[in-house]
């Protein structure tokens, strides 16, 4: 069974996260949580910092934080990620407000897992309602969802053609992208201005639209 992704909130922050099927748990995208209990605009350079002042996180930080393909508006890419306990040793290291609810967040999400395992639906729902809290308007919240499942079936079929290297998935998406925007999806995200978020969440119900045509 494949791994899945999503896009966790936390207070209305987006994390990113991959379920892993043969580890059977969650693991987050360590920038992305460093960015949260934080406010930093520069996780890596908090990181490296975070490693000086501890030692002993520095030693193990490869075994805590493993690098796992992550999906990104340009195609997959290996970023760090750690799981639940991976998270809370660096936790340790951060002095944040936010530690304790961030936690309980955490056991929440690994809660939810279970019930999207017996309840596939519940996933779906899921999104729905966190989109709905981020202000998107229904017809948007539709467009998005169909945009995802497109997407998923988009990559899986590259996969089935033999496609496993990031750059191959970036390059085409890249085709695409160009087929109606004109533009690569650094380019346009350049063009709206983005930095790390999302580019599909920062589409309008058109750009959606168009974006969809361009993959069936």
């Amino acid at each position: 069974m494949s791994d899945i992704e999503k896009i966790q909130l936390f207070e209305q922050k987006k994390i990113r996260s991959v379920w892993v099927e043969k580890e059977d748990k969650w693991f987050f995208v360590v920038e992305d949580v460093i960015a949260v209990l934080t406010d930093s605009h520069d996780p890596k350079q908090y990181v490296k910092r975070m490693k000086l002042r501890d030692p002993e996180l520095s030693k193990g930080w490869v075994q805590i934080v493993p690098l796992l393909s992550i999906m990104t508006d340009g195609g997959p890419q290996r970023m760090r990620c750690a799981d639940m306990q991976g998270i809370f040793r660096i936790i340790q290291s951060i002095p944040s407000k936010k530690a304790e609810p961030f936690k309980i967040w955490m056991a929440q999400v690994a809660a939810e897992r279970i019930n999207q395992a017996i309840d596939p639906e519940r996933s779906i729902d899921q999104a729905i309602a966190d989109y709905r809290r981020l202000g998107y308007s229904k017809a948007w919240i539709n467009r998005r969802i169909k945009s995802i499942e497109i997407r998923k079936g988009l990559t899986d079929e590259w996969k089935r053609g033999g496609v496993t290297k990031e750059v191959d998935f970036a390059f085409l998406t890249d085709l695409m992208s160009k087929t109606w925007s004109g533009m690569t999806t650094r380019e346009y995200k350049k063009y709206k201005g983005l930095t790390k978020e999302n580019l599909r969440d920062n589409m309008t119900n058109m750009e959606l639209l168009l974006n969809a045509l361009a993959k069936e």
